[in-house]
């Protein structure tokens, strides 16, 4: 009997897969608790070289006092050449080092539950890890790279949203036929496919060509949660604060290389380097706003951007289901309160809709389709519960057409359907 794990290795979220038998199964991997399915993508190293994942690591991160090393949203490095490796309390971690350990965990609970070594793996992968074609190659390399580390010997590659249209097949009787317009969306990249499905046991050995169009868009969850932290929280970390330079009368406003790396949560532990701290010294002797630029090093020093980015993230989902809500964020003697509304946040990314909607109608036109042609569009992902992401889709295809599945587990269900066609 063979064993095949799926692993959807997510931006914010891993979740895992087993296929046996003929049948998919998602396991827990964080736990057994309600949730469980899901393992938050995090690592936390403490200063005695303990390495936590998920759950733990932000439960140890916060006994601890933010004192270590914590990381997020590492699968958006991998295309990014410039990062090969980082060094966390003396030793050197390259980027497969870090995603292996992940995969690791989540293959040891694999493990645990089937009883067994498992070797052989199907990965999701988005459409575009970036869009330059050689970073693209780069990160699955170093996807496979990490899954090697991590113990796997045989290792597939499915497309994410390609996954997901698999999951929705499952759910279609015999015979039943249908063209799917499938969208994903998470954390890093939202893609998309139209695909041919159909119910019921038939040869699936080579699904290319049911798959009439694929793209994708490196705008998703994380951008937005970005967005409102450029436009309203930034403020308070110096966005608009100035100061002078040694020996100069003029007034300078703080780089913006600073704020836009700040807004990035993944990417402020970079504001630790020795350079860009004593920039942030010297701005804070001469700046107007005192206040913020203290604020500014506080974030970086006590290393609390995660949580003040889940408080905008929660504020980023209240807004599915109301007007208005507010982002509030307190920590040592920062205290951020600030209102938003639901037209607020659509107007402050329009642009990245309009990215989306660029994305979707590129797929619909490449799959030689009329909107009116494809029979149901299936969503999946947090993102994808953004009333306005609904209506973009209503507005092409009809309400009627649209359905929201699983938001977190379609694309790892779907992964373990993906077996069949590899093995």
């Amino acid at each position: 009997m063979q064993i095949v794990f799926g692993i959807d290795f997510g931006t914010t979220n891993s979740a895992l897969s087993v296929y046996r038998n003929g049948k998919v199964e998602v396991i827990p991997v964080d736990g057994a608790s309600s949730g469980g399915e899901l393992m938050r993508s995090v690592l936390y190293f403490n200063e005695e070289n303990e390495i936590y994942t998920g759950k733990e690591a932000i439960h140890q991160y916060v006994t601890d006092g933010a004192a270590g090393r914590f990381m997020q949203s590492i699968k958006t490095f991998l295309p990014n050449i410039s990062f090969v490796s980082t060094e966390v309390f003396g030793k050197r971690f390259t980027i497969d080092d870090l995603v292996a350990i992940i995969l690791r965990k989540i293959k040891a609970s694999g493990e645990a539950h089937v009883g067994c070594t498992v070797e052989c793996v199907v990965l999701g992968r988005p459409v575009v890890f970036s869009m330059d074609a050689a970073k693209d190659a780069v990160a699955q390399q170093r996807l496979e790279k990490a899954a090697r580390k991590a113990g796997f010997k045989n290792i597939w590659f499915q497309y994410e949203p390609v996954a997901a249209a698999l999951a929705f097949e499952e759910t279609l009787h015999a015979g039943q036929e249908r063209t799917v317009f499938i969208g994903d969306f998470g954390g890093g990249t939202s893609d998309f496919s139209v695909i041919r499905v159909k119910g019921g046991a038939f040869a699936r050995s080579d699904r290319r060509s049911d798959v009439l169009s694929l793209g994708g868009v490196y705008v998703a969850g994380d951008k937005f949660d970005s967005q409102i932290m450029w436009d309203k929280v930034a403020h308070h970390f110096g966005r608009y604060a100035r100061y002078k330079s040694m020996g100069i009368d003029d007034w300078h406003c703080i780089p913006k290389s600073i704020i836009y790396t700040l807004c990035q949560w993944h990417r402020i532990p970079l504001l630790r380097a020795r350079k860009t701290r004593e920039l942030i010294r010297v701005i804070k002797g001469t700046t107007d706003d005192h206040r913020a630029i203290e604020q500014l090093e506080n974030i970086i020093n006590d290393n609390f951007g995660f949580f003040l980015f889940q408080a905008i993230e929660k504020a980023k989902c209240e807004l599915s289901d109301q007007e208005r809500t507010l982002i509030h964020f307190a920590e040592r003697e920062l205290l951020i309160s600030e209102e938003i509304g639901k037209v607020e946040f659509e107007s402050l990314n329009a642009d990245n809709f309009q990215q989306i909607a660029t994305c979707i109608d590129e797929v619909i036109a490449r799959s030689g389709l009329m909107p009116s042609q494809i029979d149901t569009v299936s969503l999946t992902g947090g993102t994808s519960r953004i009333p306005y992401i609904q209506t973009m889709f209503a507005a092409r295809f009809g309400w009627e057409k649209l359905e929201n599945r699983d938001a977190f587990t379609s694309v790892v269900y779907g992964l373990g359907s993906s077996v069949p066609l590899f093995v």
